[in-house]
């Protein structure tokens, strides 16, 4: 399947486990590769982001390749 990046933008990421870690602000590129390397959240008030990498504007930083699903939510693997 394949889909616009800006179409991510505001989806729900919710873990495998269920827990709901917030909303996609943005994507990272890799600028040489062209590969999409993180995606931005901005967390749930229930979020704590002491247990998450952060950027300087508070968002969660994870993992692009951890995302398993994309319907109406993202479902992201945590590692």
């Amino acid at each position: 399947m394949k889909m616009f990046a800006t179409s991510l933008k505001g989806k729900r990421i919710m873990t495998t486990e269920g827990e709901e870690l917030g909303d996609i602000d943005s994507i990272v590129v890799d600028t040489d590769s062209g590969g999409l390397q993180h995606v931005l959240i901005r967390p749930t008030e229930s979020v704590d982001p002491k247990l998450f990498k952060t950027d300087s504007e508070g968002r969660l930083v994870l993992p692009f390749s951890g995302i398993k699903s994309v319907k109406d939510v993202v479902v992201m693997e945590l590692k």
